[in-house]
């Protein structure tokens, strides 16, 4: 580093002995790794990711349409986008769980009901695509849910400081994503 930072062109006579100027030349550069040290420390040698770059390559299956994206505020963006993130791992780990059970063509089938109304779900037509009475069916979609809600509790549970604060987090996360649609 002195050869190359160009201290021995800055030595003069007429201002000091070299000794002193190489001293002061080691006390800056401790003192300048000291800060660097520092840094690391405070986050300096963190990289950031581009929002627009985890926008592009985020995990989440929930589209928000252009026109909405312009209008609502980066807060707004993010809980959603943050909500979708929570529920989408909890949906990856129930269909790993039913894969891993030889299941995953239930869930495949199953898991457009697991956010639906009951109402809106259609048991006799889930019964005819998968070949098992409709009362089997009825009954897989309640296991489903329920492991569902099991899941989505731990993963929110990751992400909040006390056992107690998990249904309050739900409860904004499902605020969150009923304002995207």
């Amino acid at each position: 580093m002195v050869l190359k930072g160009r201290l021995l062109e800055r030595a003069d006579r007429s201002r000091g002995r070299f000794r002193s100027l190489v001293l002061k030349a080691l006390q800056n550069f401790l003192r300048d790794a000291a800060e660097r040290r520092r840094a690391k420390k405070r986050g300096g040698d963190v990289q950031f990711v581009s929002w627009d770059d985890w926008m592009a390559e985020a995990p989440s299956q929930l589209s928000i349409p252009a026109q909405e994206l312009e209008c609502w505020s980066p807060e707004r963006i993010f809980d959603v986008r943050w909500a979708a993130t929570v529920v989408e791992r909890a949906l990856r780990r129930l269909g790993d769980e039913c894969e891993k059970r030889g299941r995953r063509r239930v869930f495949d089938v199953l898991s457009s009901c697991l956010a639906a109304e009951r109402e809106d779900v259609s048991y006799a037509k889930l019964s005819k695509t998968l070949g098992v009475a409709e009362a089997a069916v009825k009954r897989l979609v309640h296991r489903l849910r329920e492991r569902y809600r099991a899941l989505l509790r731990e993963e929110v549970a990751q992400t909040v400081e006390k056992p107690d604060e998990i249904d309050d987090e739900l409860r904004y996360l499902c605020s969150a994503l009923s304002t995207a649609k």
